[in-house]
């Protein structure tokens, strides 16, 4: 028992003196690494300053920036494992990577297809920095573009993180990709008013409203003749394309539309629906010859359109009479 117990001291002191040997090595190692950290630091953000005046070298170079920061931490990683480990080759762990590359890239399987998305989005540029997106649900303004996931900014003061490679794969609407950007908006009139006219008001709202371009110039276009309107689209353009701007323009736009037509007897009508009654009499009742309203009335005689209140006092009418021949048809009758 004794004699189990003194050995592992001796193990126990072996390891101890072996870290001590080791203590200078290790101190100089986590030096080394760190100089190596902060010089990739500073390789970064020296390529990002090299492109940032080059919109389209911007993104390029944020991803040469962030490969040599990786790099160079990884021959700084190297260089410190070097030290501690005078046996370790940097060869043997580059053939222990070899081995268990397919199981890593089994387990890291969505790591490596983002990282690999964000490389792309930022080579290719479908969308920068500042843009203003639209993703499925989502809508906002591109914080950051990592290689991992894209961070984007809701107009309502939120954040939303979404992996790179759904936004390589699904479609992405860019709404600040263009200088100008067009909007538009139906507007109804009534089917008695005048088309023309109120084509020219609205035309004259637009052009007093100042964030609506000249150039391209707005237009007015005759849509559709719906159920209770004749639905007339104004379109307009604004510059810059953002949020704020659209819904600025919007604001004053639909404003003057609106005061311009009102104030020129342009009528701005609701949804309206026209209900018929079908003449449907016991005497007429299931015969389409004398129905009227979505029946073939065939050859014969079309009866005449009545009033609700004429149809009413009618059967009104008929009620009473069938009511006054009942009480007479009760009255007991006398023997002769």
């Amino acid at each position: 028992m004794n004699a189990d117990i003194s050995a592992v001291k001796d193990k126990i002191q072996g390891m101890i003196n072996a870290f001590i040997v080791l203590l200078p090595n290790i101190v100089l190692a986590l030096i080394v690494f760190v100089i190596f950290f902060f010089v990739a630091r500073s390789i970064k953000q020296v390529v990002k300053r090299l492109t940032h005046n080059r919109r389209h070298a911007r993104n390029l170079g944020m991803v040469l920036g962030r490969l040599a920061q990786g790099t160079t931490i990884l021959v700084g990683l190297f260089v410190a494992l070097s030290i501690v480990i005078p046996t370790f080759k940097a060869g043997d762990l580059i053939q222990l990577l070899g081995i268990s590359g397919v199981a890593i890239g089994f387990a890291f399987r969505d790591i490596l297809q983002n990282f690999l998305a964000g490389i792309l989005i930022l080579l290719t540029e479908p969308f920068q920095i500042d843009d203003q997106i639209v993703f499925k649900n989502f809508e906002g303004t591109v914080e950051n573009i990592q290689t991992r996931a894209t961070t984007i900014k809701t107009y309502d003061g939120r954040r939303i993180v979404i992996p790179n490679s759904e936004l390589f794969t699904n479609s992405i609407t860019v709404n600040t990709a263009f200088d100008n950007r067009r909007l538009q908006y139906d507007v109804g009139i009534g089917y008695g008013d005048d088309i023309d006219r109120a084509k020219q008001l609205i035309m004259e709202a637009m052009h007093s409203v100042a964030e609506v371009l000249k150039d391209p110039a707005p237009d007015v276009l005759v849509m559709d003749l719906a159920e209770s309107t004749v639905n007339i689209r104004a379109r307009w353009w604004i510059n810059p394309p953002r949020r704020a701007d659209d819904l600025t323009s919007r604001d004053r736009v639909l404003s003057a539309i609106k005061k311009k037509l009102t104030e020129n007897g342009i009528d701005l009508p609701f949804p309206t629906q026209q209900i018929l009654f079908h003449d449907q009499t016991e005497e007429t009742d299931g015969n389409r010859l004398r129905q009227r309203e979505g029946w073939p009335s065939g050859k014969s005689e079309v009866p005449k359109s009545r009033r609700i209140s004429d149809s009413l006092r009618q059967l009104a009418e008929l009620r009473a009479q069938q009511n006054d021949n009942s009480k007479v048809d009760s009255q007991p009758t006398g023997d002769n």
